[in-house]
C-alpha cells in the first residue's frame, strides 16, 4: 500500500523552474508549462493515478472517462497552486485578488484573547493565507504544528527567494511531547495554532471516521490536542478560483464538548467533505487514503 510518509513529493529543481518561468514569462504563461508536467504525471505516475482514479470514480461517483480526465486536471491544478504559492512568496501578491468568507470568526477568536486552533487540510493553498491576512489587519502569530519529516530544502529555497520573511513559526512534533508546552505557551500569548487534519503516517496514532461514504484514518494528534485546550476551533481553507482569485473560508467548530476528540473529528470531516465536493480537483492526497486498493 502506498502510504503517506510524512513528507510531500517535490524537488528544489522543480521550484527553480517555476521561479524562472514566473520571473521571465509571467504567471499565466507559466501555467502553460503545466500542460506538459501534468501530462507526464498522468502517463507515468501509475500508482498515484490508481489512487486518484479511485477517489474520483468510487468516492465522488464520476463516470470512468470523466474520472480519467480529472486525473490530469488534478495534477494541473496542483501545479497552478504551487506556482501561485511561489509567485506570492516572491513578491507578486498584488497580481492576485481574494475574498474572505467568515473572517469575522477569526477576528472574534482573537478578540477573546485566549488564542485559538485552526485546522486545515491538504486542500487548496492554505500556505498563502498569511500573505492575505495583512490586508485585514490580522496582526497575529500563526504557529504551524508539523513533523520533522515535512521540513525540506524546498522550504529553505522558497524562503531564499521570498521578498518578505514568512510570519509562520513551526512547532515540531517530538516524541518526548515537549511540543505540548510550546503550544500552551503560544496560546497564552494569544497566538494561533494550526494543524492539518487529513494525513497521518504509519506508526502514529489515528482516529477513524467516514469521509465520502467510507471509513478512513486521520491523525489523532490535532483532534486530541484541540479538544482538550479549551479554546475556539476554526476550520480554515484557502481555495483557488478563476483568474488568479483566492477564496478564504473560516468556519467555527460548533457544539464540541471538552475532551471529545471523536466529536471534533466528525465535525471536521463533515466540513472538509463540503469543501471537497465544492472543489474536487483541489484535494491533493495522492496516496491510498481509504486503505481500499491492493
Amino acid at each position: 500500500m502506498n502510504k503517506w510518509k510524512g513528507k510531500s513529493k517535490g524537488t528544489v529543481l522543480g521550484y527553480r523552474i517555476f521561479v524562472w518561468c514566473i520571473r521571465n514569462i509571467g504567471i499565466r504563461s507559466s501555467y502553460f508549462v503545466l500542460y506538459f508536467v501534468a501530462a507526464y504525471y498522468t502517463i507515468f505516475q501509475k500508482k498515484s493515478n490508481q489512487y486518484i482514479l479511485y477517489y474520483f470514480q468510487k468516492r465522488l461517483n464520476l463516470g470512468y472517462w470523466k474520472a480519467k480526465r480529472s486525473i490530469f486536471k488534478s495534477y494541473f491544478t496542483f501545479g497552478q497552486v504551487l506556482i501561485d504559492k511561489t509567485a506570492i512568496s516572491a513578491g507578486l501578491r498584488e497580481k492576485y485578488t481574494y475574498e474572505f468568507d467568515g473572517i469575522e470568526n477569526l477576528r472574534n477568536l482573537l478578540a477573546a484573547k485566549k488564542g485559538g486552533v485552526l485546522i486545515s487540510a491538504h486542500i487548496g493553498n492554505f500556505e498563502v493565507a498569511e500573505h492575505f491576512f495583512a490586508d485585514i489587519d490580522f496582526d497575529c502569530q500563526i504557529n504551524l504544528v508539523t513533523t520533522d519529516q515535512e521540513v525540506t530544502v524546498i522550504k529553505e529555497y522558497l524562503e531564499s527567494v521570498s521578498v518578505k520573511k514568512s510570519n509562520i513559526k513551526f512547532i515540531y512534533v517530538k516524541e518526548d511531547m515537549s511540543h505540548i508546552f510550546e503550544i500552551n505557551q503560544a496560546l497564552s500569548n494569544n497566538e494561533l495554532i494550526c494543524f492539518t487534519g487529513d494525513r497521518y503516517f504509519e506508526g502514529s496514532k489515528f482516529l477513524e471516521a467516514d469521509l465520502l461514504g467510507k471509513s478512513a484514518k486521520f491523525p489523532a494528534g490535532p483532534f486530541l490536542i484541540a479538544s482538550r485546550l479549551g479554546v475556539p476551533v476554526v476550520y480554515v481553507y484557502v481555495m483557488k478560483e478563476k483568474n488568479l482569485h483566492y477564496h478564504l473560508y473560516a468556519r467555527v467548530a460548533q457544539n464540541i464538548k471538552n475532551r471529545d476528540s471523536q466529536g471534533l473529528l466528525q465535525s471536521y470531516v463533515q466540513n472538509l467533505e463540503t469543501m471537497i465536493k465544492k472543489y474536487p480537483l483541489q484535494w491533493f492526497n495522492y496516496f491510498d487514503f481509504w486503505d481500499d486498493i491492493d
